[in-house]
Order: C-alpha cells, then sequence, then structure tokens
C-alpha cells in the first residue's frame, strides 16, 4: 500500500491517497504505523479520500487510534498533497472536508509546488457545553483548573476539537510535559478529553507554545491548538483581533489571525518522503 510521510511543523502524519485504494481498520493501523520502530513512525495517519462537497475530504486517526475531527497542520500537508499530484486541476483556492466541516485553503505555490496554505479555520467555540468543558457561563477565560494539587488559569476554545490553553510566566521548555499532560487530557472536566496548550508571551507580542495532544501526546506543532492559542491570547489581552499573532512551536512557526468571522492559519507544508507498506 502506497503512502507519503508528510509534516506541518514537525507535526509528521502517514498520509494514504484513497482515491484508488481502502485501507482497512484504520484505527489498528494508525496504532501499528505511528510506532517508530517497528513502524514508519508519526503522530497518526490521514486518509484523502473522494467528497462530494469539496475537493477532498480528510480523516485523522491519531497514535492510538482515536479518530480526530480536525487538524491544522494536517490540512495544509492535505492541500499540497493534492496540489503537487495535480490533483487540484492547477486550481490554488481549494476546499477539504473534515469532520468539523469544509474548509477553503489558498495556496502559496512556487516552481509547480505548493509552499505553504492560509487556511480559513472557521469561527471559534466559546461555549463551555459546545466545547466541551464541564462549566456554567457564556465562556471558559482565565477559569482556575486544580491539577496535581497545582491551580492554573485556563482558557478554553474549540477549533472543532476541544483546546485549554494555560499562559504562565513561567519557561514552558522547562515542563515535564510527558508528567502533566495526561492529567490535563483526562482531566474530569474535560468529557472529551481534551489538547492542552502551555503559553508564554514573548517581550515582542508573539507567543511560545508547547503542546499536548490527545490521543498522541507532545506532538512538535498543533495546527487547531495555534489556533485556539491566538484566540485565548486575544480574550485575555495579550493580542489583538485582526492582526497577526505569530505562534512559536517546537517545529516552526504559524502565522495566527483572529477576526469576529473566522479564523486563519499560515503556515508551511512539506513532503517527508513516499513508500510503500505491507498490510
Amino acid at each position: 500500500m502506497a503512502f507519503t510521510k508528510m509534516h506541518g511543523c514537525g507535526n509528521n502524519y502517514i498520509y494514504f491517497n484513497c482515491f484508488d485504494q481502502t485501507v482497512p481498520d484504520p484505527e489498528s493501523l494508525s496504532i501499528k504505523l505511528s510506532e517508530p520502530h517497528f513502524g514508519i513512525g508519526g503522530d497518526g495517519i490521514i486518509l484523502i479520500s473522494p467528497s462530494d462537497k469539496a475537493d477532498a475530504q480528510m480523516r485523522i486517526f491519531n497514535a492510538d487510534g482515536s479518530e480526530g475531527k480536525m487538524c491544522g497542520n494536517g490540512i495544509r500537508c492535505v492541500g499540497k498533497y493534492l496540489y503537487d499530484n495535480g490533483m487540484t486541476d492547477g486550481r490554488t483556492t481549494i476546499t477539504i472536508d473534515t469532520l468539523s466541516g469544509v474548509k477553503t485553503l489558498e495556496l502559496t505555490v512556487k516552481d509547480g509546488k505548493m509552499q505553504s496554505a492560509r487556511v480559513d479555520m472557521g469561527a471559534a467555540i466559546l461555549a463551555p457545553r459546545e466545547i466541551p468543558v464541564d462549566m456554567d457561563g457564556e465562556n471558559v477565560i482565565s477559569a482556575p483548573i486544580v491539577v496535581d494539587e497545582k491551580v492554573y488559569h485556563m482558557t478554553c476554545v474549540s477549533m472543532g476539537n476541544p483546546h485549554c490553553v494555560i499562559f504562565q510566566k513561567e519557561d514552558v521548555d522547562d515542563l515535564d510535559l510527558t508528567r502533566i499532560g495526561p492529567k490535563f487530557e483526562h482531566h474530569p472536566l474535560f468529557p472529551e478529553r481534551v489538547n492542552t496548550e502551555f503559553v508564554n508571551v514573548l517581550p515582542d507580542g508573539s507567543l511560545k507554545m508547547r503542546v499536548w495532544e490527545r490521543g498522541s501526546g507532545e506532538t512538535w506543532a498543533c495546527g487547531t491548538g495555534s489556533c485556539a492559542t491566538g484566540v485565548a491570547a486575544c480574550l485575555n489581552g495579550f493580542a489583538n483581533k485582526n492582526e497577526d499573532i505569530v505562534v512559536h512551536l517546537r517545529g516552526g512557526d504559524l502565522t495566527i489571525r483572529y477576526t469576529d468571522e473566522t479564523v486563519f492559519m499560515t503556515g508551511a507544508a512539506t513532503t517527508v518522503f513516499k513508500g510503500e507498506i505491507e498490510i
């Protein structure tokens, strides 16, 4: 079975073109292939399939086999796969169907290859029940949460998947994320688990972020998490709407813009290698 390994800011997945092949039992396959010693290694697998409402459909399976609704870095890679393989008829504005709805991508192309994409990620969801987070009120902004007997202040946002954003003064590079990440992910306030972003606001106004993703653990980048972080920065007065917000991730930078109508995410996508594997 043919596959392509791709990454967006180090958030790396194994991509399968399901226009001309079928992937059986993707949940189990994602667990198997994501393992770096006996598989290919990655944060999961992404299936690129035909859609009756967009140029293609993407399905995301995390390293633990769970299905994700949306992946910001993954959708840019899907855009690159479609364009670079001649599946968009040369169009640089394309649509991709996800479990979080149809997203529109504006592609930047050089020498016949997609270099980066600006993705309309849709409106940020702030209502607790829709995120979901088990709290009352119209939103969750700098609300206390106790983890390991320590009080943190979280801002919760959904970008089609739930995020808990923690702004802190301590350098995020010093966090023992392997220890603390799962405790946020499985906290009883989050009935569907949660992705957690730990963020420093830098002197120039940009943001430095580390992320613990539900189902995958720490990843080098998270596109939806960067969007949620940009939104949370505006809600907490660390950034402004309708202005570019640079988010520094372990695998590179993303640019976020939060407006009244939507959230835009801009970043690169890279093809690492192609191959075939026996299933």
